[in-house]
């Protein structure tokens, strides 16, 4: 079981002088759920090598079990430091894809070409394409086999317009996600702010916030195992 784990490598929060990036438990929490459940992980970022942690996730406040065990584990920090540009990943190599959020995904991600191209080419594959907190942005640009946008009818979560307002980057942000995914013809869903909330819908996973890191991978978990039951059968 090979999954393909992608982070921004995008580090400012627009025009206001703060630093954004990945956020660190949205990493941690669904590689170790990964690599627990026996898969191999691989780290790939738009420019490759190490990508931008934003600040405030590293804070006292925001730390997990995961994101201890991720910080004093030397394997892990290396594949950090190290992750493949995006550019160079074959789809064909992997059973299914996270994108871990933060906010830098909507500035990178969501535009990249490459990771267009890699979750249209894995939809078409019939592999899970997971996105977490913010990272359901990467879904703006991305369409199904009949042209429509991929998310058209298709139930989803992501960072809610509230959660946006609560971290007071509504006006920060390129685009708000909760709208985007509404516009863009999707059955947007949502739990309280801050609480878990992971949404399944075919071969997309959407988690809703940092809380449902955990939970977004262990689907991702679930849906490879009945796929491979149905091929045993």
């Amino acid at each position: 079981m090979n999954i393909l784990l992608i982070l921004t490598s995008h580090d400012s929060l627009g025009d206001s002088g703060e630093k954004t990036g990945f956020w660190l438990e949205e990493l941690a929490a669904p590689y170790y759920t990964f690599i627990d459940a026996g898969a191999q992980v691989t780290l790939t970022s738009p420019k490759g090598g190490l990508p931008p942690l934003d600040p405030k996730s590293n804070q006292p406040e925001f730390q997990t079990a995961a994101t201890v065990r991720f910080s004093a584990d030397t394997s892990a920090m290396q594949a950090l430091q190290t992750t493949l540009p995006l550019s160079t990943i074959n789809v064909a190599n992997y059973d299914a894809i996270f994108y871990a959020g933060g906010h830098g995904p909507l500035w990178d991600l969501a535009e990249d070409p490459c990771s267009i191209s890699l979750i249209e080419h894995a939809i078409k594959a019939n592999k899970p394409v997971a996105a977490v907190c913010h990272a359901p942005g990467v879904f703006r640009h991305t369409k199904a086999v009949d042209g429509q946008f991929l998310v058209h009818g298709k139930s989803v979560t992501g960072f809610s317009n509230s959660e946006e307002q609560a971290v007071g980057l509504t006006d920060i942000v390129p685009f708000l996600l909760e709208d985007m995914l509404k516009n863009h013809g999707a059955n947007y869903s949502k739990q309280q702010d801050w609480q878990p909330y992971v949404v399944t819908d075919g071969l997309l996973v959407t988690g809703q916030n940092p809380a449902s890191s955990m939970e977004t991978a262990q689907a991702v978990l679930n849906l490879l195992s009945a796929k491979n039951s149905a091929g045993a059968a």
